[in-house]
């Protein structure tokens, strides 16, 4: 059972909200289903590539005994799984709370205020960690999507900064669960040299920038789609 730790962790997180994506007498999300796989393929195939790169690199490894045992360049099919499943179930909660909450959103004013400061942080910690490539990688990326935003102002942060607060809690506990809070040995380890070597719970700190830059890759990428397929308006659009 200990070798579908991480197959099952990955299925769980997905289970709950796909099968509420079919309820049709609220969100029925799964109308979108067409924009929104394609968005999380087209962002999670960088960052599988990434993923791959760093495995090369020995940045990061999986522990054997918490895998089914198959791998591909590498990785082990549950990673690849993680960037299909956890982002669906993540990104789910921010259009969940989009759909029954449309008129809890940040103004204009503070939106650009959170975007300027998360700039200043990320380009800091990238400038000033050139030695470590989890570091730098994580964080400067961030930074240049905090720049786009800067640039294009996009509307959707607007609701996402608050969101990434609550996908954060479930986020928290699936990344401890990967790196060892709640197992004997953790599934996916770190070469500590390559990153601040600070931890939330045991996950590096640098796991949850580059969860941030992740999701709301896929959310621009899902709201250009949906927009350019011509779906209909959410309830949200809608209260705008």
């Amino acid at each position: 059972m200990q070798a579908y730790y991480y197959l099952l962790l990955d299925i769980l997180s997905f289970s709950v909200p796909f099968l509420f994506s079919f309820e049709r007498k609220r969100m029925y999300f799964i109308q979108y289903w067409k924009a929104f796989f394609s968005a999380i393929l087209l962002v999670g195939l960088f960052f599988i590539a990434w993923d791959i790169y760093f495995t090369y690199m020995n940045v990061w490894g999986f522990n054997d005994e918490y895998l089914i045992g198959l791998r591909i360049f590498r990785m082990p099919l549950e990673e690849y799984l993680f960037f299909l499943l956890i982002p669906y179930a993540s990104v789910f909660i921010h259009y969940s709370l989009e759909y029954f909450y449309p008129k809890i959103i940040l103004n204009q004013k503070i939106t650009n205020a959170i975007t300027y400061v998360l700039f200043a942080v990320g380009l800091g910690v990238a400038v000033f960690n050139l030695n470590k490539i989890y570091t730098l990688c994580s964080f400067g990326l961030f930074a240049l999507l905090m720049l786009g935003q800067i640039i294009f102002k996009w509307k959707d942060a607007n609701r996402f900064y608050l969101s990434f607060i609550i996908i954060y809690i479930p986020f928290y506990f699936v990344n401890n669960a990967l790196t060892g809070n709640y197992s004997e040995n953790p599934v996916v380890f770190y070469d500590d040299t390559e990153n601040l070597g600070i931890r939330v719970g045991t996950m590096p700190l640098e796991d949850s920038f580059y969860c941030f830059t992740l999701l709301y890759g896929i959310v621009l990428v899902f709201e250009y789609l949906k927009n350019k397929w011509n779906y209909p308006p959410s309830k949200a659009e809608y209260a705008k």
